[in-house]
């Protein structure tokens, strides 16, 4: 038997009726129903089916999940006035849907409150350090230092960063235990905080790079002044030894000298010593070699009549006659 198009209509009625009462909740997701643009009832949070008033009550759905804010590179200035940018990233979930609703509406509200309160905390935590804690994070490690300058660095501080008191991680701290309280007010639960990146500022970048230049030409004056310390040294130590062979090569010289003169001597003394004519005729060889070494083409020579010489040329002279 068909059915009356009255009864048909009765039928769509109910169905769309029944289409505009019914929703469904997600898991990753929690509800507020509104009436006229006022919250009824408590937020919805299980997922499954759920029923509504049609027409006069809306569906305003918020995620559950862990939602992520990532703000813009921001430049600020640190303690010892050095500017630097910074991008900071958070993590955050609704964890109170009425009072995000009544305070925010919607995600895009939140992330703009997001901004202006981890900004302005970012902004306060920097400015009360110093660069080096804001770019370090691990203040128990010790001072950094150039291996290759070895033992130079044993005085002074060229080459090795000072120690940190707080370091990056206590900065980053410090940011989520401010803002954390001022967000709770939101319905928001801050997850987590962190500094994704940390630029230089283009002019405290030049300066750095001067600032490194002449460290490192100081640094290399210093192995350069080792180097010609070193070399004096060596020098010293080499011209010390040369002496000290040459003198004792001399010594060794004139011991063999001494030792061969005396052989010597010792020979002539046996060979002449065994006549008178042999004594006399050695006294007349030696007397000879003197004066081949004395007397030459060009020398003057003024002898007395007593001079062993005067004697020796006159008795030269009576032979010859």
């Amino acid at each position: 038997m068909s059915l009356s198009i009255r009864t048909w209509l009765l039928i769509v009625v109910v169905a769309f009726l029944l289409l505009q009462s019914v929703f469904t909740v997600n898991q990753t997701e929690q509800v507020i129903i509104t009436q006229f643009g006022k919250p009824v009832g408590e937020p919805i949070i299980s997922p499954g089916l759920h029923f509504k008033i049609p027409f006069t009550q809306q569906i305003n759905s918020f995620d559950k999940r862990y939602l992520a804010w990532d703000g813009p590179m921001v430049e600020m200035s640190t303690k010892d006035k050095t500017y630097v940018q910074v991008d900071t990233f958070a993590r955050w979930r609704i964890t109170q849907p009425m009072q995000y609703y009544l305070r925010l509406r919607d995600e895009r509200s939140a992330q703009s409150r997001l901004e202006d309160i981890l900004g302005s905390e970012t902004r306060t935590a920097i400015a009360r350090h110093e660069l080096i804690e804001v770019v370090r994070s691990d203040k128990d490690r010790k001072p950094l230092q150039d291996e290759s300058l070895g033992p130079l660095t044993g005085e002074g501080t060229i080459g090795v960063l000072r120690p940190i008191r707080v370091g990056r991680a206590a900065i980053e701290k410090d940011v989520f235990d401010a803002a954390a309280p001022k967000l709770a007010e939101f319905g928001i639960e801050l997850l987590d905080v962190r500094f994704k990146r940390i630029n230089y500022n283009h002019q405290v970048l030049e300066r750095i790079h001067q600032r490194m230049i002449s460290e490192r030409l100081q640094i290399a004056q210093r192995f350069r002044s080792e180097g010609e310390g070193e070399a004096a040294r060596i020098n010293g130590n080499r011209d010390r030894d040369l002496n000290e062979i040459e003198s004792t090569a001399y010594k060794r010289v004139q011991e063999i000298q001494g030792e061969a003169d005396a052989k010597a001597t010792e020979i002539y003394a046996k060979a002449y010593g065994q006549k008178a004519e042999s004594a006399d005729f050695y006294k007349f060889l030696k007397s000879m070699e003197t004066y081949r070494k004395v007397i030459d083409g060009d020398a003057t020579i003024v002898l007395s009549t007593n001079s062993d010489l005067f004697g020796l040329l006159k008795r030269v002279e009576k032979n010859n006659r």
